[in-house]
């Protein structure tokens, strides 16, 4: 069955990155009771780089929650502190945290609909530098562009509420190009 773990917003502020301060919305807290989507996304939610972020395409992210155990590991195997080894939803930057739905299993134009509302599949994620310093180590960036784990972005088709442990149907679109593939051609840069 296909389940809305949960869903994430948060707001943007500075963090420490090396040396610079940088703006950021990256890890996102969870939402409690209805989250309210509208055409750009979730209310409460920002992004801090709206030249990679957000927009009508990009305006919701979504993450399997079946690669959770694969970052953890990756996160301890990097040597992140094991008092620091937990994720909670939301840590890879994700509005919504999915259960039975992977990037193998979507295709650019398919549709997630909900009770009140329905996303539209538009494009993976793409790491950056921001997503390094999230996961706490420097090749977090690389070890998503090989190992495919990137989410997906999302337009919103129908307005409405999302709640987290609802239930949602995978309505397929016409299947010109999947997941996998357009994040392989973005990702040939970062694997050379």
């Amino acid at each position: 069955m296909l389940k809305l773990i949960s869903v994430q917003t948060a707001s943007a502020r500075r963090v420490k990155i090396g040396e610079r301060q940088v703006l950021t919305a990256i890890n996102k807290q969870a939402v409690a009771g209805d989250a309210v989507l509208v055409p750009l996304g979730l209310l409460g939610d920002e992004q801090a780089d709206l030249s990679v972020h957000g927009g009508l395409d990009k305006a919701v992210y979504a993450y399997p929650a079946e690669h959770y155990a694969f970052w953890e590991d990756a996160r301890q195997a990097a040597g992140v502190s094991p008092l620091d080894s937990s994720l909670p939803h939301g840590s890879l930057g994700e509005n919504l945290t999915l259960q039975g739905l992977l990037e193998t299993d979507v295709w650019a134009g398919d549709v997630l609909k909900f009770a009140d509302c329905a996303l539209q599949l538009t494009l993976p994620r793409e790491p950056c530098y921001k997503f390094n310093a999230a996961m706490g180590f420097s090749r977090a960036s690389r070890l998503m562009a090989e190992s495919g784990f990137c989410g997906f972005y999302l337009s919103v088709l129908r307005p409405g509420r999302l709640r987290a442990g609802e239930p949602f149907e995978l309505i397929a679109g016409r299947r010109s190009v999947s997941i996998p593939q357009l994040f392989a051609a973005k990702m040939r840069k970062h694997l050379r």
